[in-house]
C-alpha cells in the first residue's frame, strides 16, 4: 500500500496548488480568490464543483464572468479593455506566486466554518463557503454580473456540510 493511499492529499493544498497554476496562467503576481474559485470548478467529483455547476458556473462560465468583471472594473476606471499600450505582466511561468489577501481571508472563513460544524478537515465546500463569505471584491462582483444567487449558493453549501460533506 502506498503512502498516498494511506494519507490522501488535503483538498486545501490541492486547490491552493491548482490556484497557483491559475494565477501563473493569468500572469498574476499573487493568488487571489478568483484563482481558488477556478481551481474549485476543476476539482472533479467534489461537492463544491457540483454546487457551482448547479448554479450554472462551470469553468467556462466562471472565466466569462471574471472577464466581464475585469472589463467592468477597467471601464469604471476610465480604461477600455481593448486599450493598446497597457503594460503586460512579466510574471515568470515557473515562479510560485504568494497567497493574496483575499485567499488568506477565504481560508480563515473556511476554517471558521469547519470549526463551527465540528472541526475536521477543510473540504472543498468549506473553501467555497470561504469564497462566498466575501461581500466585496472581484468574485462577488463577477458572480453578480453572472446573475448568480450567491446567498442560495451559500445555503446549498451550508446544507452540504450539515449533511456531512
Amino acid at each position: 500500500m502506498s503512502l498516498m493511499s494511506q494519507h490522501p492529499p488535503d483538498i486545501r493544498h490541492v486547490v491552493v496548488h491548482a490556484a497557483r497554476a491559475e494565477a501563473r496562467a493569468d500572469g498574476s503576481y499573487v493568488v487571489e480568490a478568483e484563482h481558488v474559485l477556478l481551481a474549485l470548478a476543476d476539482q472533479e467529483g467534489t461537492t463544491a464543483q457540483r454546487l457551482l455547476i448547479s448554479a450554472g458556473l462551470g469553468r467556462h462560465s466562471l472565466r466569462t464572468a471574471l472577464d466581464r468583471e475585469r472589463e467592468a472594473s477597467l471601464r469604471a476606471g476610465g480604461v477600455s479593455a481593448g486599450t493598446r499600450g497597457l503594460p503586460m505582466s512579466s510574471a515568470g511561468p515557473h515562479r510560485s506566486p504568494p497567497l493574496g489577501a483575499s485567499v488568506k481571508r477565504l481560508l480563515l472563513r473556511g476554517h471558521s466554518a469547519a470549526k463551527a460544524h465540528g472541526g475536521g478537515r477543510i473540504s472543498s465546500t468549506y473553501l467555497l463557503l470561504g469564497i462566498l463569505g466575501a461581500h466585496v471584491g472581484t468574485v462577488p462582483r463577477a458572480l453578480a454580473l453572472a446573475g448568480v444567487d450567491q446567498a442560495g449558493l451559500a445555503t446549498g453549501a451550508d446544507r452540504a456540510v450539515a449533511a456531512g460533506d
